[in-house]
């Protein structure tokens, strides 16, 4: 029987719920339990895919082609569980759900309202799809007070109540802040975010409290007395200097003994975090460095490139070298400028992205990447611009350019309107249809060409990667681009979809239509990027 684990925030977002909930899940798992996260967001969207990333930080893809929540993407990197759209829930799909029914016909007449028709959607979300599963953990977005998140915490105050107190757990994550001008650790915002959450009929079992510093016993014990929650319960969640070292810390602080001990559960062996030390160890204290220049448009913000982030120091891990990421707008990327922002990286990464704005810049640091022999990857948009450069300097094409940002007579990327999905099944698409959800998205298979680089860097002729795209490059220049020493080394098993296109006489140039970083994990680096930090590694500025 699956017991459940709910995770709330209080006091200010971005406290870290979602890594909290992945390092909680791993912990369990060393003790020999099955695990699942949810992850339950109260906005209306109907998922994050038409999203500015500045909004909402990157989309996740999952193998069954559900655009989701960042926070997916620490779930699967923690626990290495695969991810599915049963696994994240917006207002925006309750309600769409709801209203689909109400049309239809299906409440008979009955007047819809939030409760019982929104929280009854709700709690069938938290138990659906449950197989072998011993515990459930559902990390609910935003913060106790907001408007948008009433129904989510309505419904898991009933599934607690339905489900009988002793099979469901409260994890709430707050703040404890150091006031400088006091010299003091606060904690009324605790208080304060707990009392919103008994209001609601929520009494926490757990409380993790985020701090700084080393919260001492007395405010702990202060804190449990004032939020009803025993002193062993209030369990301190310090900053630590890499995310891999929260699940040893978590155990250091006996989060996991409390949980199974609320649940009346012991470990079914000897917990060994070794993992997590090692992947710390790498992180922490490597042998050396390497700057990789990223060129995108959303540089602004950390959270737009995450799962990028995380792929990239995986590689840098198995290499046992520093990442260090130079983040370059590419809006303000220009001929001028460019060997004083790009000259110094050892290796130059254009990531996935739509639109035309910062394209020409991102064009130039894939030609100066070229040109200069540095490692180049491009990843979806980066491997598409790849091709419209090389058309352009290598083929003589001046004004090929995707159609994505013209009408044009050379549009060697083009929209795709047509595709064979997994089941076989045939998607057509037009520049009418939606934004949202049209994409070809999801786990697809590519056939490698044996004695490409690709082949050698997988070892595989067949692999299945994640993809989020609407335009793919158009293989009738193939034979053109060929005798210029440019290979398209991957398509889709049907030969007409180009997957994968690399430099032959090039140290380590590679573009690739998927998102690879989307399945890399910390204990588990992907392929390409163990292979491109190594080819990094090896480049002198």
């Amino acid at each position: 029987m699956a017991r459940f684990i709910f995770v709330t925030g209080g006091v200010v977002s971005s406290l870290g719920k979602g890594l909290a909930s992945a390092s909680l899940a791993s912990l369990l798992q060393h003790h020999g339990y099955k695990v699942r996260i949810r992850k339950l967001d109260p906005y209306l969207n109907v998922d994050p895919g038409t999203m500015s990333p500045y909004q909402h930080g990157e989309v996740y893809v999952t193998d069954d082609g559900a655009e989701t929540d960042l926070d997916l993407g620490h779930y699967e990197r923690f626990t290495g569980v695969v991810s599915k759209k049963s696994d994240n829930i917006t207002s925006g799909k309750v309600y769409q759900k709801i209203l689909i029914r109400e049309r239809k016909g299906e409440y008979l007449g009955a007047t819809v309202q939030v409760i019982p028709h929104v929280t009854n959607e709700i709690k069938e979300f938290i138990s659906n799809d449950i197989s072998e599963e011993d515990f459930i953990i559902c990390e609910i977005g935003g913060t106790i007070g907001d408007i948008e998140s009433l129904p989510f915490i309505e419904a898991i105050r009933q599934f607690h109540n339905d489900n009988g107190h002793s099979n469901s757990l409260f994890m709430h994550v707050t703040l404890v802040p150091f006031i400088a001008s006091s010299g003091e650790l606060k904690t009324k915002p605790t208080q304060h975010s707990v009392k919103e959450l008994r209001s609601l009929g929520i009494q926490p079992n757990i409380l993790l409290c985020r701090s700084d510093r080393e919260i001492p016993k007395g405010e702990r014990k202060k804190i449990g007395l004032f939020c009803n929650v025993k002193e062993d319960c209030v369990i301190q969640a310090i900053n630590a200097e890499t995310i891999y070292e929260v699940p040893i810390n978590f155990q250091k602080e006996g989060l996991d003994k409390r949980v199974l001990e609320y649940f009346n559960l012991e470990s079914k062996n000897e917990i060994d975090l070794k993992m997590w030390s090692q992947v710390s160890k790498h992180v922490l204290k490597p042998d050396g460095k390497v700057e990789i220049g990223v060129v995108g448009k959303y540089t602004g913000l950390a959270d737009a490139y995450k799962s990028l982030n995380e792929a990239l120091s995986h590689g840098g891990i198995f290499n046992n070298v520093r990442v260090e990421l130079n983040w370059i707008e590419s809006e303000e990327l220009n001929k001028d400028n460019i060997l004083s922002k790009l000259s110094n990286n050892n290796g130059i990464l254009v990531p996935g992205g739509f639109g035309e704005r910062g394209a020409e810049g991102k064009i130039l640091a894939i030609e100066y990447a070229r040109k200069h022999n540095i490692p180049y990857f491009g990843i979806c948009f980066g491997m598409q611009l790849a091709v419209i450069e090389m058309a352009r300097n290598l083929l003589g094409m001046n004004d090929a350019t995707s159609s994505e940002f013209s009408d044009c007579s050379n549009s060697v990327v083009g929209l795709m309107t047509e595709w064979t999905t997994n089941n076989n099944t045939t998607e057509i698409r037009s520049n009418e249809s939606d934004l949202g959800g049209t994409m070809r998205l999801g786990s697809y298979k590519a056939k490698l060409k044996k004695g490409s680089k690709i082949y050698n860097i997988y070892n595989n002729e067949f692999i299945n990667e994640r993809h989020r795209h609407r335009y793919e490059v158009n293989s009738k220049y193939a034979e053109e681009f060929e005798k210029k020493g440019v290979i398209f080394s991957g398509y889709s098993p049907d030969g007409l979809l180009p997957e994968i296109v690399e430099l032959k006489n090039h140290p380590w140039f590679i573009g690739v239509q998927y998102h690879p970083e989307l399945k890399s994990k910390p204990f588990d680096p992907h392929p390409l990027f163990k292979s491109f930090i190594n080819a990094s590694k090896k480049y002198r500025p």
